[in-house]
């Protein structure tokens, strides 16, 4: 009896504590981007603050060129996973749903390799092929790399989604008179939309998040995406620690907006893939 009891209540307590590990530092976070100075956060860490000072967030976002970064590490993510989407899906139905067997099958095992690669492994090659094509210091040389880079696991998780649809679906449309092109707009997209959710998220998250390529593909100062731009951000305000905290806020904002509004899509993408694949 007490085993069992112990059983069902030690996954809530591990869960509890992990939440915890998770919050306290972002309760710190958030606190501290509205105290008014450093003194009003080493007295009271975790303390709601006294008086809000909004300030803080708009000498970040102006002052410190937060909105700059921002604005770039917005627009590369959202390209960038766009793109990585349309191009995994294209590049996933060819593979499962046109009668190309063989062929097909060497396909989609080449393009898996690409997840056996770690991707620093590539970080020399891919700088080279960069400075020979003229991209460095342009947003190309971060969008190209991003989108090629994802593209593996991409078309194996809506491959893996593609799989389960009923091939009942395609004769009915092609006895309709779609082509291929049509099939793939009309019917196989709407019906994939839980995998290419997560997909986007997938890429969205690590573009937001990729530091290596973007300190050394860019050194303009107006091109730098977020994570760049944050570290030249803390060495300039490193004895504020409200600004600093003002700008991780932004950073993390777009991650939590779209776990909010897209979690449900999220969960259904990642356990249809899983159970149908």
């Amino acid at each position: 009896m007490l085993l069992a009891k112990a059983r069902r209540t030690l996954p809530h307590i591990i869960l509890m504590i992990y939440v915890a590990a998770v919050l306290v530092p972002f309760v710190f976070v958030v606190f501290s981007s509205l105290k008014d100075n450093n003194i009003d956060i080493a007295e009271n860490p975790f303390g709601f603050p006294t008086e809000l000072v909004f300030q803080n967030y708009i000498d970040a976002w102006v002052s410190a060129k937060i909105s700059t970064y921002f604005f770039n590490s917005a627009y590369l993510s959202l390209t960038s996973g766009a793109a990585g989407v349309i191009l995994s899906a294209a590049t996933a139905f060819a593979l499962t749903r046109m009668k190309l067997v063989r062929t097909s099958k060497l396909i989609y095992q080449a393009v898996l390799i690409g997840m056996l690669i770690p991707s620093n492994v590539l970080f020399i090659a891919q700088y080279i092929l960069v400075s020979d094509l003229g991209l460095l210091n342009t947003h190309w040389s971060l969008f190209l790399p991003y989108t090629a880079g994802a593209l593996p696991i991409s078309v194996l998780l809506i491959a893996a989604f593609m799989k389960a649809i009923p091939g009942e679906l395609e004769e009915a449309a092609i006895m309709d008179g779609l082509g291929s092109i049509g099939l793939f707009f009309r019917i196989i997209m709407p019906v994939t939309i839980p995998a290419l959710v997560t997909v986007f998220i997938v890429n969205f998250l690590g573009v937001w998040n990729e530091y290596l390529l973007s300190n050394f593909f860019i050194s303009k100062d107006a091109l730098r995406t977020l994570p760049t731009g944050m570290v030249g951000f803390r060495d300039a305000y490193q004895t504020n620690y409200a600004y600093i905290c003002a700008g991780i806020v932004f950073s993390v904002l777009p991650v939590l907006i779209l776990y909010a509004f897209l979690q449900d899509k999220i969960i259904e993408g990642i356990t249809a893939g899983s159970v149908k694949g």
